[in-house]
């Protein structure tokens, strides 16, 4: 079964959101018109990225940003471009819209 996440619509462009499904904690990412799902687990320390809720964008809102330690990771690949996890990149999860609506695969 498919778990619901959220409306396209529900997203600022570009924006972030948060969800816990189950023991699984993972974010959507709109920008440009594009949705992208992560796990929310930074490959530095294994924790969550956010330090506030829904706020995985830096100040610019152009990258996914590590609160604890400032890491940035490009939003369409996941790949860290800055901080000490540069090189490794963060996990894209499955997903699919139907009728305007985000599920977890």
């Amino acid at each position: 079964m498919n778990d619901f996440l959220c409306r396209v619509d529900e997203l600022e462009d570009p924006g972030s959101k948060g969800f816990t499904i189950g023991d699984k904690n993972v974010f959507v990412v709109k920008y440009d018109s594009q949705i992208y799902v992560y796990k929310n687990y930074c490959p530095h320390l294994g924790i969550n990225l956010e330090w506030q809720e829904d706020q995985f964008l830096d100040s610019d809102k152009q990258l996914i940003q590590c609160s604890t330690h400032g890491a940035l990771f490009l939003i369409d690949n996941g790949n860290c471009v800055a901080g000490p996890c540069a090189g490794d990149k963060l996990k894209a999860l499955p997903f699919m819209i139907k009728e305007g609506e985000i599920y977890l695969l």
